[in-house]
Order: structure tokens, then sequence, then C-alpha cells
């Protein structure tokens, strides 16, 4: 459960302070907010948790799209936490816990502020992703402003062309972000069918490949798309992808822009015809740390 953690302050990745199923790190801060809040049923309050591997036991034969995260916002600002860990977190009425799936294999995680209006193209992407709803309150005072927000919520998408869309966001501290957003009538792989031509970059990504249908690296494309193999990070561990289940990627090079994405999709045949997406940050910083994780990956 140990984990490793930047932002804008540490310079890259700095060991985390405690244990992952401690509302002491990062993560456990941030959703604390919703659990406390919860308990008193705050009107002023909207979130939404979506799982397309909820904590539920609750079983679907719609196949929705292949998304994870946590969106969490006040009257001012609030968060969206994009992350890879199935069966996370708790409902809102439970506590704070770290899944047993989760002890196994690698997750990522990217949470960003945004200001309250940014979270109208948030909703939007989010009916993009056709995501799997499994805990909501969105009060009709943000129902009003944020329309999108309000219909992902009640398990709603996209229903007319284009089926992809991305989206310029501004965190509250000023950084720029890109949001990817397809659905899976878009019918191609999120990587190589768009993120590296759009970026205009040959792109390494990780993926959980031990599912059906695995798509290989690939170079028939202008900017080629490349299957990391073996992560280490330089001051801790080294691994395989096959233990890794985080989903980022991080331009091959750093010859004319520095770009990091961390999502929520793989790369196989099914989750082509799956929503999904990734968020994008060009930052050197950033780029380097991720970029060092890779020690090999698969040529085409």
């Amino acid at each position: 459960m140990r984990y490793m953690y930047q932002d804008s302050s540490t310079g890259g990745w700095v060991k985390g302070k405690s244990l992952m199923n401690s509302t002491e790190v990062a993560v456990g801060r941030t959703l604390l907010q919703l659990y406390k809040s919860t308990q008193n049923q705050s009107e002023e309050l909207a979130y939404v948790l979506y799982n397309d591997q909820p904590p539920t036991d609750e079983l679907s034969s719609t196949i929705r799209g292949h998304t994870k995260g946590v969106i969490l916002l006040d009257k001012a600002q609030g968060i969206w936490l994009v992350h890879s860990t199935p069966q996370f977190p708790s409902p809102a009425g439970k506590q704070y816990s770290w899944p047993k799936n989760g002890l196994h294999n690698g997750q990522s995680f990217l949470c960003v502020t945004y200001s309250y209006a940014q979270f109208k193209d948030i909703g939007t992407q989010l009916l993009y992703n056709d995501i799997r709803v499994f805990d909501q309150s969105v009060p009709d005072v943000f129902a009003q402003d944020l329309p999108d927000l309000y219909s992902a919520s009640k398990g709603e998408h996209v229903k007319s062309p284009p089926w992809d869309r991305q989206a310029q966001l501004t965190s509250v501290g000023g950084t720029e972000f890109i949001s990817f957003s397809k659905y899976s009538r878009f019918h191609d792989d999120l990587y190589s069918g768009w993120l590296a031509g759009a970026l205009k970059h040959d792109l390494l990504v990780q993926f959980w490949p031990n599912s059906r249908g695995i798509l290989t690296s690939n170079c028939s494309q202008p900017y080629h798309v490349f299957n990391v193999q073996d992560l280490r990070f330089p001051s801790g561990p080294s691994f395989t992808s096959h233990v890794d289940h985080s989903k980022w990627s991080v331009s091959l090079s750093d010859a004319g822009g520095t770009w990091t994405c961390v999502g929520d999709m793989n790369r196989d045949q099914e989750e082509e015809q799956r929503g999904g997406g990734t968020v994008c940050i060009s930052n050197p910083r950033v780029w380097k740390s991720y970029r060092a994780l890779v020690s090999s990956y698969e040529p085409c």
C-alpha cells in the first residue's frame, strides 16, 4: 500500500508519507472531505462517484465506459480525481478504505482542483465517457448551472456525433490541462486513433496488458504509439506492466513538447468500443518524472 507522489512543489516523485488505506495519504485526505460532508447531508455539495467495476454488489449487463473517477465540488470550486482502481472509492455514506483488489497491482491517480465554472465542460466530458455511476448527489442548485454533469450523474451519454471531444481546462492554480473523452461509437483506440495525432507526438502508453485482444505497438500512423513493458522508479521498485493496472502515457521525447496524460483506458479491442478518456498536461518536470519510469517498451 505504499505510493509515490508528486505535485508542483515536490520537483518529481517523492515517497508517500503513509499507506493507501490511511486518511493521512493524499488520496485519503482528499476523499475525507466527501465522507465528512455527506454525514451532514449537505445541499451545498455535489458529488459523482463512478467506476466500471463499482464497490457495490450490483451487477449490470450494460457495458458502459471503461472509466473510474470522483467529482466533488461546492459552489466555489471542486476536484476531478481520475484513477484506475477497481471497486474504489467507498460510497459516500461509508468511510474511506482501500479495496483488497488494490493490494497487488499498481494504480494511478490524477487529482486537479478546478473552479466551479470548469465543471460545465467536465460534465460534458463525462457524457462522452459514458460513466457508470454508483453514488451521486447533484442538488438542484448545481443541476441548474451544470446540466451535463447532472445528466451524466443520471447515467446519460451523448446521442449524436461527433463521438469524441477535447476540452481545455484550467486548474485553480492556473495550470492548463486538456481532457480527451471518447464515446463507444468512436470505434478506435484512444491512443493510436486520436491522442498521438492530437498531441503530435510519439507516445509511450502504460496500461493493463493482461486482458484479451491487446493491441500491439502501432507505427502505422504519422505518430507512433508504443506499449510500455517494464517500469522503474529511480528511488523505488522495478516491475513489469503485467502487475501495473495504472493508465498513463507520456511523449517519447521532449522535442517540441512534454506531454503526460493520466486516464482510465487500456489498449485492447474491447475498449475500442467503449467510452473513456485521459487528461493531459504539458510540463517539463512532470514529463521527466514519468518518462524516467519507462525502462523498456514494445517496438513496432
